[in-house]
């Protein structure tokens, strides 16, 4: 649906977050993710209309992450919630045809009980990552494995996922790793995205 390398940006990160976005895409990435929990709600709209073309131009999809008035009004590919942000199926009624909706998932029992109209998971963390404070306890690559096999949803990995862990992730289930610092923090975010997309094809 998206190719198994998902980027997820970093504001804090000393790259922009369209160059972070702009950079994942032309490595390869199937899916940019725009997380920014600090802007406006008009500031995120106006990130998004910017890119979304761009994007698009480069077949990447596009996806905001927990502001769904925010994807309602740009249009944009897709929107990414927790498991706090919403219920699911009221956002699904709200969302035109063909837009994507994500769902985090920590536990085997919220894998169990995913409503209709989820179109894939975040699963994890798989291990601590700073660009998340607030996180679950992570869970392991065991844990993914339990979380990928209690749903037939399409599950991508994510938390503290780095260059090398491609092989043990399709082992486990996933269908491909979400990132943020492997990418974002790199010296050279498009080769660093690059190399996660061989990694993966390559496993």
């Amino acid at each position: 649906m998206m190719g198994p390398v998902y980027v997820i940006t970093d504001p804090d990160a000393s790259l922009p977050v369209a160059a972070q976005a702009l950079s994942a895409a032309q490595g390869g990435a199937g899916a940019v993710q725009i997380r920014d929990k600090h802007i406006s709600d008009d500031d995120f709209a106006a990130l998004v209309s910017a890119l979304l073309p761009q994007m698009r131009a480069l077949g990447v999809k596009l996806i905001v992450n927990d502001r769904a008035g925010v994807a309602l009004r740009t249009m944009a590919d897709g929107l990414h919630i927790g498991q706090g942000d919403g219920d699911p199926r009221a956002l699904r009624e709200q969302m035109p045809k063909g837009m994507i909706l994500g769902l985090s998932v920590q536990t085997v029992a919220q894998a169990r009980r995913i409503p209709a109209g989820v179109d894939y998971i975040g699963a994890g963390p798989v291990r601590a990552t700073a660009t998340k404070p607030d996180h679950a306890a992570p869970v392991g690559l065991e844990g993914l494995a339990q979380i990928a096999a209690a749903t037939a949803l399409p599950c991508y990995a994510i938390g503290g996922i780095k260059h090398g862990d491609a092989r043990a992730l399709k082992t486990a289930g996933a269908v491909g790793m979400a990132v943020v610092s492997a990418v974002t923090r790199a010296p050279d975010p498009v080769a660093a995205t690059r190399a996660l997309l061989t990694d993966w094809s390559m496993a």
